[in-house]
């Protein structure tokens, strides 16, 4: 009889399936004709993602190390993906779990780590990460509870040890050896560090060399960006974790949550893979790199072999989820006769692209910008144009602040953060206009978003004036 004794045991030994649909011509049907573009199929090891590879591992050398001791607590900041493989482990070892995840986890991840067991903590996306509030700091507070532990999977050895020892060894049997580049989201820098570092010791041997491509999404660390956020989730970073090995990628190829978001399902439909978003982005930069490399003398024999990290399976409510898409101004493959970017475009020249203000500023500050600009509302934001969703903290308007200061509950040297209201309801420059209108009958405004960043805002008045203007 064939089987395991475990669910564990089939972590691992994921196959490489050749792409070529979504490569646009740009790849080949075998080497020697054009890059080769294989995909390492991580969403088939029995947790859905690559991180079950490292959970079984840190959990056991902390049992080693005594720092996890028998019905311990595992406490681990996570978008989700190694909060399931640290449950899958923990359950069988009898741990409890905390995660805590920032809010912009997909609720559908959430329910996976709560149906394994665990208790889920969610935190802001939009703060530092040394505020008290984010996702890193509440975690520490919770691991120095009695009994708990951290697996800090961004600091960890364990992490990228697992890909040298383990996931490295795979690609380059499974390659035969004659892998070229490898691309992959660069995270917490674990994946692309192990897995790169073996394969270029491998090369080195025979006097050859693999180029390591990381891929991250704009505004992250990796690609010279700030840390603003971003949608695409389980990737990128704000900080640089001590798992990642600057050494090991030779090149950084920054993709945009558009691209990200387009490609992921452009795979479902003509690769039949459902994946994540990272995983969307990977294979885009990876699609890039074969593009680069066609018809080239170094293309002709490349094998290009990109890390796909997780199912699209907890992200069905929003990458696959066409409402989500067009409420932050992703193209979903539908047209408007008349759109709310029809609209928007009708008020350039009259107004800055964005009128706003910011949590510090005071009430007397933001009371000057309604009126110089003539608006009536505002979103506050931390930070300056162009900036993304994450960083919308609220809105202010004319009524409630006059309100406020009438009645006492404001001084005009107040910070707009004291008072401000919830963030505007939100809408894509490409939903139509009708759609606009029929919102606008519940709310004074509606925040315009496109390619997933704030560009405006829509009010009856706007509305009324295109209409009247067409």
């Amino acid at each position: 009889m064939e089987y395991v004794d475990s669910l564990l045991d089939l972590i691992g030994n994921t196959p490489l399936v050749r792409l070529e649909r979504a490569l646009d011509g740009a790849g080949a049907s075998k080497p020697g004709a054009g890059p080769l573009v294989l995909a390492k199929v991580e969403y088939l090891n029995p947790g859905g993602s690559v991180k079950d590879r490292i959970a079984t591992r840190m959990i056991e050398a902390a049992e080693a190390s005594g720092e996890l001791k028998p019905g311990g607590t595992i406490v681990e900041p996570t978008s989700g993906n190694t909060g399931v493989g640290l449950a899958m482990v923990a359950q069988q070892k009898g741990y409890k779990c905390v995660f805590v995840c920032p809010d912009k986890v997909s609720e559908d991840k959430r329910n996976v780590l709560k149906a394994y067991g665990a208790e889920v903590v969610v935190a802001p996306t939009a703060v530092p990460p040394e505020h008290p509030d984010s996702y890193y700091n509440v975690s520490d507070r919770l691991a120095s509870q009695p009994g708990a532990w951290k697996p800090n999977q961004y600091a960890n050895p364990n992490n990228p040890r697992s890909h040298y020892e383990e996931t490295g060894p795979e690609i380059w049997r499974q390659t035969e050896g004659k892998i070229t580049h490898f691309v992959a989201g660069v995270g917490t820098g674990g994946t692309i560090s192990g897995i790169g570092r073996y394969l270029k010791e491998q090369a080195a041997k025979t006097g050859g060399n693999v180029q390591i491509v990381g891929a991250d999404p704009a505004g992250s660390v990796y690609s010279g960006g700030t840390g603003r956020p971003y949608l695409v989730e389980g990737v990128g970073e704000d900080f640089w974790p001590e798992t990642y090995d600057r050494d090991v990628a030779d090149r950084i190829i920054e993709v945009s949550d558009a691209d990200s978001f387009a490609y992921t399902r452009r795979l479902a439909r003509e690769e039949q893979m459902l994946v994540g978003g990272s995983a969307g982005m990977a294979a885009y930069a990876a699609k890039q790199l074969a593009e680069e490399l066609a018809g080239t003398p170094e293309g002709e024999n490349a094998v290009i072999v990109v890390l796909l990290p997780d199912s699209g399976r907890g992200y069905l409510t929003k990458v696959f989820n066409d409402e989500w898409l067009a409420q932050y101004g992703f193209a979903t493959g539908e047209a408007a006769k008349q759109t709310v970017g029809d609209v928007l475009r009708g008020k350039s020249g009259r107004l800055p692209d964005l009128v706003h203000t910011h949590p510090g500023e005071t009430i007397a500050e933001a009371v000057h910008i309604l009126q110089e600009y003539g608006v009536s509302q505002m979103p506050v934001v931390r930070a300056e144009p162009p900036i993304v969703a994450a960083e919308v903290a609220g809105s202010v308007s004319e009524r409630t602040l006059l309100e406020a200061l009438f009645t006492g509950k404001a001084k005009l040297t107040d910070s707009v953060e004291e008072h401000m209201s919830p963030p505007l309801p939100s809408i894509g420059s490409g939903a139509g206009a009708q759609d606009a209108a029929h919102t606008l009958g519940s709310s004074d405004a509606l925040l315009v978003h496109e390619a997933g960043k704030p560009v405006g805002v829509l009010t009856r008045q706007d509305l009324l004036f295109f209409l009247t203007s067409a």
